[in-house]
């Protein structure tokens, strides 16, 4: 259809026979309105803490930047949006949520909080009522989920390090979404790891990041249309 619409417009430019010159620009109106509009892509929005908003690091070196980056070589139709702040903790990310779903519709929304709330000491029944209203919160407006896992060190504590990642387990069980069970892994859990954090021992550097999207990659392509 394009090319004869083309076609057609190199036609009339170039003197076509008297009648049907007459009536080429109706004849192109009519056939542009026929044409599809170009369908907007798709939103992905990330809604997370320092993990996901760069910080730290180079800008465009995090794994959402490099999640962007590789959707585009994939020729895969979503614009990805980081609505990441460093420091916010699930309440935060519950009160700010809803605004965001309002303004951007978005098809997916990853979810990577809760590893403040642990710094804090909040109480993990809070941080899972968070994540669920989240989740819930995502899905009536008509997106799909995933939920990132974090894990924190033993020097919490045996018990409070197993309730802690059990939490992302049973949120993502209960509310059926999809789960990256611990977004560090491989740099986290690598004998190296100091090697792989910045000096506060927190945020990981740069190399780390490629880690962390092939953690979530294979979970979030799932979701994908």
């Amino acid at each position: 259809m394009r090319s004869l619409v083309f076609f057609l417009g190199a036609w009339c430019r170039a003197g076509g026979p008297r009648r049907v010159a007459a009536h080429c620009s109706l004849w192109l109106a009519g056939l542009l309105l026929a044409l599809p509009a170009a369908a907007a892509p798709s939103k992905l929005v990330v809604v997370g803490d320092s993990l996901s908003a760069e910080y730290g690091l180079p800008r465009g070196s995090g794994w959402v930047a490099l999640l962007s980056q590789r959707m585009a070589r994939e020729k895969l139709p979503y614009e990805v949006i980081n609505a990441s702040i460093s420091g916010d903790t699930t309440a935060g990310g519950r009160a700010r949520l809803p605004a965001l779903l309002k303004a951007q519709s978005p098809q997916v929304v990853v979810i990577e909080l809760g590893g403040n709330d642990a710094l804090r000491g909040l109480p993990l029944a809070q941080t899972r009522d968070n994540l669920i209203a989240m989740v819930k919160a995502a899905r009536t407006a008509g997106a799909k989920v995933l939920l990132a896992g974090m894990q924190v060190p033993p020097n919490y504590g045996r018990q409070y390090t197993a309730d802690f990642s059990r939490t992302f387990e049973d949120v993502a069980k209960a509310e059926r979404v999809a789960l990256v069970p611990f977004l560090l892994q491989g740099v986290a859990d690598r004998p190296d790891a100091e090697d792989w954090f910045q000096s506060d021992r927190i945020h990981p550097v740069a190399k780390a990041h490629p880690i962390i999207l092939d953690n979530v990659w294979p979970v979030l392509r799932g979701l994908l249309r």
